[in-house]
């Protein structure tokens, strides 16, 4: 046989190993709605019941906090909370309001190490974005302080941004930013209690500042609440030289929409 069918034979039976091998993983671990449990056509989804649950961010919204509008104001609309305080980053983008399946999606990544949500959540997070990750120079996450990564083991920011890389062909730079204050957990913290608590948290290194200059960069994390963790990561990288930044979560916290 000649070289050329050797090496046709072999991928044929390369593609059937991994079709078998795919279908003995799903008969051994069958595809379950990764809110409920119940099974599902797929791995890395969510059943019928649980999708409908999901207050997902769609537009109309304002183009800088991505807050959803009650009605459509008109394209390019800003909401009054963006004219009034204006905030430090370009512009938010989230896939979902954080609470019902989306909340219990992000406890499961960030608490009971699921880091097998990270792909689903990621793609989500990409279509999420209005056209930021595709126009981005390269996908930051904020990152845990090191005390804290060794407690967790992981930073799910990471994860997230890792994935979105990945999935757009984008650089993946955690080197860019670092967390050189030990803050406490924001959880239960008011806005202003939150904003003191990381202010000064995040430095860019010497090391992460070759080609940052000008550069448009997509700065992930799980969950948007008031801003202040995002906000003091975006300063550190605007001091940096950084051009436009676009916050990327998941979920955000908010009680309806505006």
């Amino acid at each position: 046989m000649e070289p050329e069918g050797w090496r046709n034979q072999a991928s044929h039976w390369a593609a059937l190993l991994r079709r078998v091998g795919r279908e003995a993983v799903g008969i051994v671990y069958p595809p379950v709605c990764c809110g409920c449990g119940w099974l599902t056509g797929d791995h890395h989804a969510v059943c019928p019941a649980c999708w409908s649950g999901l207050r997902l961010i769609e537009r109309p919204y304002c183009e800088i906090l991505g807050l959803p509008f009650a009605f459509d104001p008109g394209p390019g609309s800003v909401s009054p909370e963006a004219i009034a305080d204006p905030p430090v980053f370009d512009r938010l983008r989230s896939v979902a309001i954080h609470d019902g399946v989306v909340r219990d999606l992000v406890h499961g990544l960030k608490y009971r190490d699921r880091t097998d949500l990270a792909p689903m959540m990621g793609e989500w997070m990409i279509r999420a974005s209005d056209g930021a990750v595709a126009a981005a120079d390269m996908i930051v996450p904020v990152p845990l302080h090191a005390f804290r990564l060794w407690r967790r083991k992981f930073n799910q920011a990471a994860e997230l941004a890792r994935v979105i890389a990945r999935r757009a062909e984008k650089p993946y730079r955690p080197d860019v930013l670092r967390r050189i204050k030990r803050t406490s957990r924001q959880v239960g913290l008011g806005a202003r209690a939150r904003e003191e608590n990381v202010r000064g948290a995040f430095v860019v290194p010497e090391s992460g500042r070759p080609g940052l200059s000008g550069k448009r960069i997509i700065l992930v994390d799980d969950v948007y609440t008031t801003g202040a963790t995002v906000s003091a990561a975006t300063r550190a990288l605007k001091r940096a030289g950084a051009g436009d930044v676009t916050v990327l979560t998941f979920a955000r916290a908010m009680s309806g929409p505006i």
